[in-house]
């Protein structure tokens, strides 16, 4: 059967998609070019020509899953009701559950970026705009008298912390904490962080 011919712009995105798809089943070490190309069954040399190395289309393949986390979270934030809502949805999003597809993907990224230079600079990218995005709404709920906080931003990496080390823990450990308590600890944390009871 033939190949239906896309754009350049068209092929790159079937290429990123492709390579989160094998990254989240392989893992950022294991995968291979050949893996991605197989996929799609297209050729290697294609690939290349779209990505010279196997580091561009990881970090490629990493810019496009950390946009779309950002859409998600952009519209979640983006929504018309308090910022106490707001903020408890993207939390509630952003927390691990323990199912750990999504997350398997970013503690892989982190652990990558540690030697890639281009890795890190998506993955710091991706973590300096969730932080904004979080201390935004936080002001927001300070301004509108619905939160008592005098440093959003301090509270946005707190929080942002607190939601990334239990991510390792129920994504690395599964059984180490139940996801039960660990939503109670993220309640808790946004209570304490923004003088809120524990539900609203």
């Amino acid at each position: 059967m033939a190949r239906v011919r896309l754009s350049v712009a068209e092929r790159r995105e079937e290429l990123l998609r492709a390579a989160i798809e094998q990254i989240e089943a392989r893992g950022v070490a294991a995968v291979r070019i050949a893996d991605v190309a197989s996929a799609l069954g297209v050729s290697n040399a294609l690939v290349l020509y779209h990505f010279s190395t196997k580091e561009k289309l990881v970090a490629a393949a990493f810019a496009r899953a950390a946009e779309d986390d950002l859409t998600h979270l952009r519209k979640l934030l983006g929504r018309r009701t308090s910022a106490s809502r707001r903020l408890r949805a993207a939390v509630r999003w952003y927390a691990p559950t323990g199912q750990a597809k999504g997350w398997r993907l970013w503690i892989e990224g982190w652990a990558v970026a540690l030697r890639e230079p281009a890795l890190r600079d998506v993955t710091r990218g991706l973590d300096q705009q969730w932080k904004a995005a979080i201390a935004e709404v936080i002001a927001e709920g300070v301004a509108a008298g619905e939160f008592r906080c005098p440093d959003p931003a301090a509270a946005a990496l707190r929080l942002t912390a607190l939601l990334d080390g239990l991510a390792v823990q129920l994504t690395s450990y599964p059984g180490s904490v139940p996801r039960s308590r660990a939503q109670e600890w993220v309640d808790e944390a946004l209570a304490r962080e923004l003088g809120l009871p524990e539900e609203q």
